[in-house]
């Protein structure tokens, strides 16, 4: 199983329409979107600096504005579906469909799980994902790349990933690689492992 986490910095460009398309058309059920917070997320940053918020609030606030650039990415590729527990993702994998996480509902009820803080992002959320459904990879599509493998805080300095990244992948058993919006290329023929060592810059713990 493959999670595949596209960020809000992909919306609008033609990168993301091909990376739908690949998931719909190759997954055959072993890959799972994970949507990032995009615009719909900044709102929320927005609202928190204009109110006195809770950081839980803004955290609930921040994964429904997954859920929200999920269901834009469903309406960009049709042919993709939803999936908002372990057994739907399971159901869809059984479909050989192409799969969209929707976060709200299964961080629901694994909350204690989840720190409720802006340290946590979609992409600590896809660590988790991957560690709770036993993926075999993890993949990051950015819109820009560290030049070269870098150690952890370094990425964290960069704003590749997120300060919490590093609790979520500890222990992890799936890869974890960074890769390029352009690199969908690498993958037309499926998503296997020897195409995503071409291109992707490996995490690691």
């Amino acid at each position: 199983m493959w999670v595949i986490k596209l960020g809000g910095s992909l919306l609008g460009s033609i990168e993301l329409r091909h990376w739908l398309d690949l998931v719909a058309r190759l997954s055959d059920g072993k890959v799972i979107i994970v949507p990032g917070g995009g615009v719909f997320a900044d709102a929320v940053r927005t609202a928190y600096g204009m109110t006195a918020m809770s950081e839980t609030c803004a955290h609930d606030l921040a994964v429904n504005a997954m859920n929200q650039y999920g269901t834009l990415l469903m309406d960009m590729e049709p042919n993709l579906v939803q999936a908002h527990s372990e057994l739907e993702i399971a159901e869809r994998g059984w479909q050989h469909r192409g799969v969209i996480w929707m976060p709200s509902q299964m961080l629901q009820r694994h909350n204690e799980e989840i720190m409720h803080s802006w340290d946590v992002t979609a992409d600590s959320l896809a660590a988790w994902l991957a560690k709770k459904i036993g993926a075999a990879h993890l993949v990051l599509v950015k819109s820009t790349l560290p030049v070269a493998e870098a150690p952890m805080p370094e990425l964290i300095e960069q704003g590749l990933i997120d300060t919490a990244f590093p609790h979520f992948f500890k222990d992890a058993a799936f890869t974890c690689h960074i890769v390029d919006k352009a690199d969908y290329a690498v993958f037309a023929n499926g998503f296997t492992e020897s195409a995503l060592t071409q291109v992707g810059l490996a995490v690691k713990a």
